[in-house]
Parts: C-alpha cells; sequence; structure tokens
C-alpha cells in the first residue's frame, strides 16, 4: 500500500506537470526527495532486552525553505510511504504559501505494544539518530500518526541535550506549556472548515449551513475538531465513524454526546446521539465502507489512506469531498469522480490549517513572542482565504477541475523556485 501511495502522489504530480508544459528534469526534481534518511535505532526494552528498529527521514525539498512534516510511528511505515508524504508536504506548504518543503518521517513499529517508558525511549533515540541532519532553519519535524504533543516534548527536550542550548523551534506540535502554540491542536480540523466554506461561498451561496449535510469518516483529533467545528458554525453532521465502525442519524448527532459515548464505550459505534440524548432509535450503524457510500452534500475522509479508488468511486453520492486524509483518494478514483460531476479539494489544502499553525509556532518560538488564540485563528483564516482565491484561479484560468487546480497552483509556486536558481 505504500508504494501506491507513492505511485498516487506521483500520478497526480505529472497529470499537473503535463498541464504546465514542464520538461523531463522538472518533474524528476519534482517527484524526487533531495535527500532520504535511513537509520537502525537500538531501544532497549522495560525488561532488559532489545530491539532494532528502522526509521526514516525523507526530505524532500528545500526550494522554498527549511523541510517541515510529521513523524509516525506505525508497523507499516517503509521508505516508499515517508517519500510519498513529503512528497505531498511540499505541495502542502507551496499551495499554503508559507516558507517550507517538504519532509516526513517515521519508525516502523507498533507503538501500542509498547509502555510509557519504552515509547520515551524510542522518541529520544530516534532523534538523536536525525539529529545531525535537523535543526531549526534546516528541517523542523511535528506530529503524526501515533505521536503526539508529548513526544514532541521529549524529542525537544533530546535535541537540546545534543546542540546544548535552547532550540524551542526544532519541533512544532508541542504542549503550549513547552512552546506550542494555541490553536495547533484543531487546526487541521479548523483548515478544513474554512476551506469548505471557501468554497460554498463560490458554489453554494443561496444554501443555508443547515440545509448542508455532512458525513465523516475518521472521529480522531483532526474528525472530530471539524465536526465540532462544522456544527457550531451551523451544518448538519449526520454520520460520523472511527475504526470500529460508525453511526448514521438522518436528522443530525450531536457531535459532543457522541464524543462523550465514544470516551465511555471506546467507539462510536451505537452512539445514536441527538443532543443530550443517545438513542438506538434515532439512527443505524454504518460501517466505513458504507459510509463513504452516503447520500450526503459532503463527504470528509478524515481517517486513512486509499479508501475512495476506483473500485468504489463510482459509488460515492457525495457532492463534495474534503480529503483531510493524507492521500484518501487515490489517483485513478479522481477521473471517476471527476466524470460524475463530484468536486474534491485535495488534502494539500484541505488539511494544509495543521501545517499553517506549525509554520506560526515555529515562528513564534524563534522569537520567543506567543501569539493569543484569536490572532492565531484570524491569520490561518486570512492564510487559506488567500491560498484558496490562488486555486480558484488556477482553476478557471486553465478551466480545470478545483483538485487538479490544487495541484497545478502548488506546483507553480515549486518549478518558480526552481527556475530562480
Amino acid at each position: 500500500m505504500a508504494h501506491d501511495i507513492l505511485t498516487a502522489v506521483r500520478g497526480l504530480v505529472e497529470e499537473a506537470a503535463d498541464i504546465l508544459q514542464l520538461t523531463p528534469t522538472e518533474v524528476a526534481r519534482l517527484v524526487n526527495p533531495e535527500r532520504i534518511i535511513e537509520v537502525s535505532i537500538r531501544l532497549r526494552m522495560d525488561d532488559g532486552s532489545e530491539q532494532v528498529v528502522q526509521g526514516y527521514r525523507s526530505q524532500h525539498s528545500s526550494l522554498l525553505g527549511p523541510y517541515k512534516g510529521g513523524i509516525r510511528f506505525h508497523p507499516d511505515v517503509t521508505r516508499e510511504e515517508v517519500m510519498a508524504l513529503s512528497l505531498l508536504m511540499s505541495l502542502k506548504c507551496a499551495i499554503a504559501g508559507i516558507p517550507f518543503g517538504g519532509g516526513k518521517g517515521g519508525v516502523r513499529i507498533n507503538p501500542k505494544s509498547l509502555s510509557r517508558a519504552e515509547l520515551e525511549r524510542l522518541s529520544r533515540a530516534y532523534i538523536r539518530a536525525i539529529a545531525p541532519s535537523i535543526g531549526e532553519r534546516v528541517d523542523i519535524p511535528a506530529p503524526d500518526v501515533n505521536t503526539n504533543g508529548l513526544i514532541m516534548a521529549w524529542m525537544r527536550e533530546e535535541y537540546e541535550g545534543i546542540v546544548g542550548h535552547a532550540s524551542p523551534s526544532i519541533v512544532t506540535g508541542k504542549p503550549v506549556e513547552r512552546g506550542g502554540s494555541l490553536g495547533r491542536e484543531e487546526a487541521t480540523g479548523r483548515g478544513g472548515l474554512i476551506i469548505m466554506q471557501e468554497l460554498f461561498h463560490k458554489l453554494e451561496k443561496k444554501r443555508t449551513p443547515q440545509s448542508i449535510t455532512v458525513a465523516v469518516q475518521g472521529f480522531g483529533n483532526v474528525g472530530y475538531h471539524f465536526a465540532r467545528l462544522a456544527e457550531a458554525a451551523g451544518y448538519t453532521l449526520v454520520a460520523v465513524s472511527d475504526s470500529k465502525g460508525g453511526v448514521s442519524v438522518p436528522k443530525g448527532l450531536s457531535v459532543a454526546s457522541t464524543m462523550q459515548c465514544k470516551r465511555e464505550k471506546g467507539s462510536v459505534s451505537g452512539c445514536y446521539c441527538k443532543g443530550s440524548v443517545c438513542d438506538v432509535r434515532l439512527g443505524k450503524p454504518v460501517d466505513n465502507t458504507a459510509l463513504l457510500e452516503l447520500p450526503v452534500d459532503v463527504l470528509v475522509p478524515a481517517a486513512l489512506e486509499n479508501v475512495i479508488t476506483k473500485q468504489n468511486a463510482g459509488r460515492i453520492k457525495a457532492k463534495y469531498i474534503i480529503e483531510l486524509a493524507n492521500g484518501a483518494i487515490t489517483d485513478d478514483a479522481y477521473p471517476i469522480l471527476e466524470k460524475n460531476g463530484i468536486v474534491v479539494v485535495p488534502g494539500i489544502l484541505s488539511n494544509a490549517g495543521g501545517v499553517v499553525v506549525s509554520y506560526f509556532e515555529w515562528a513564534q518560538g524563534l522569537q520567543g513572542y506567543y501569539w493569543s488564540l484569536d490572532e492565531v485563528n484570524m491569520r490561518l483564516k486570512e492564510t487559506l482565504h488567500i491560498a484558496f482565491g490562488q486555486l480558484w484561479d488556477v482553476h478557471t484560468t486553465h478551466t480545470i477541475s478545483i483538485a487538479k487546480a490544487a495541484y497545478v497552483a502548488a506546483i507553480s509556486r515549486i518549478i518558480a523556485g526552481m527556475r530562480v536558481g
């Protein structure tokens, strides 16, 4: 599957490159990372034994600024996966107009099998292994799958011990108490909502938010905050799911009550919540596959890669897809969705809120001056408004789909950097 996402991302880039009539050399520079770091990490276990696990860091492009991207701990991490995700990060930073290039790292391990002490030793060992290749103005890691603010705090502390001085911007996504930014935790979900509202300002001016139905696949940090903020903005959330299944409440569910139910039960499956009431008579169960095919206005894949493929794209009934998970839509699904008139905003823009606020955190750390939550959210909205406007200009100028326009807009910015050099 990791190879599939690399192939898919490269396919999307090459299609956009054709529109821009790029040279073979420019395409090669786009699809290949500048550097891939591979490390073997010795991890001491609590029982005194030792494991050796494989770690990676792909540094895709430094044309627009330092490398930027998350670190994931997962048993399926591969070299090809981090290559693909670092390329997506370059595109995401470019379309958002922030001065970073893409990076992505990972360790091939199941972190759920580790104790807290083992997880801390792994986090510190990984940052020691890649420390010679990162820095506040070189490569700035962040959380990703199975990593969080606490792990970032450990990594910052370990790196500072190596270099012998404070380095508050060496990683982002830290707890606020350890130099993190207000608004970072919800930034990806908030950014997705901002982009959805920008899209509807162009295409759905006559409809009220209450009349627009939304289904969210993935009720983790990103999907939950998107759903919570969308509900607060008046949109009708009719279905959510997590890895164990989901619920459909056609008249609209309560995000807060559903999350409370999930915390109590361990899954949203069976949480048919409207207002403060959770009652099985309010809705019906839905699995992750069926949720994708519900007849809703907006589908938000916010969990896994490769969930919309050429096999199921023809069964998607939503009018709009806001991609919040990296690589949720495969390259061979896009033509089918486009043929069926489904408007897709790809993740390189719709989930860029996280890296935008990571940029804000990095800047605040370098300056030693931290912003209020209102200022963070205001700057995020302004940044994404400008980015969407540029995408829309490409969409109308080239008469291409919004999805293609996102890739063309991002690649145009990177190519401009290449041609200057």
